[in-house]
């Protein structure tokens, strides 16, 4: 642990509650909340502790990560089902009213809901730049 003032310590701190809730709650979150919300908010996390620990806790950045934090968190609710073992905590399953998870754009079944053409117009311009820069650099090469 690398200590405030620049001094290095080893601690251990164990907290299996708070772990066991920590886990349900991310797994949670990860069925509720979009891609980008929680990539940011997964950024956000490790500045938010750093604050805390340094003693910030009245400090305005640490109100303003509380407000972004509560407000990824109006749809996330649900259940969590954990499996508990010495030494571990693991989702064992979950069920949410506000998952994002679509059975019918997440299979490739006939009865599928995704228009597979959609997914041709957006290949080709997600790749555009590269093939861009391929054509530019690679005069006569593959495309």
């Amino acid at each position: 642990e690398n200590r405030r003032v620049g001094i290095k310590s080893r601690e251990t701190y164990e907290c299996p509650g708070s772990l066991a809730l920590i886990v349900a709650h991310q797994d949670l979150e990860g069925i509720t909340l979009e891609r980008d919300v929680m990539r940011e908010k997964a950024r956000l996390e490790s500045r938010y502790a750093e604050l805390v620990y340094d003693g910030l806790w009245f400090s305005p950045l640490r109100e303003a990560l509380d407000a972004f934090i509560n407000s990824t968190q109006e749809h996330v609710t649900g259940e969590v089902r954990l499996l508990l073992e010495p030494g571990r905590c693991a989702p064992n399953g979950r069920r949410s009213p506000s998952g994002l998870y679509d059975y019918g754009l997440a299979t490739y079944e006939a009865t599928d809901t995704f228009r597979h053409e959609d997914a041709a117009g957006f290949v080709r311009l997600w790749g555009l730049s590269a093939e861009t820069w391929s054509r530019r650099q690679r005069p006569g090469g593959v495309v």
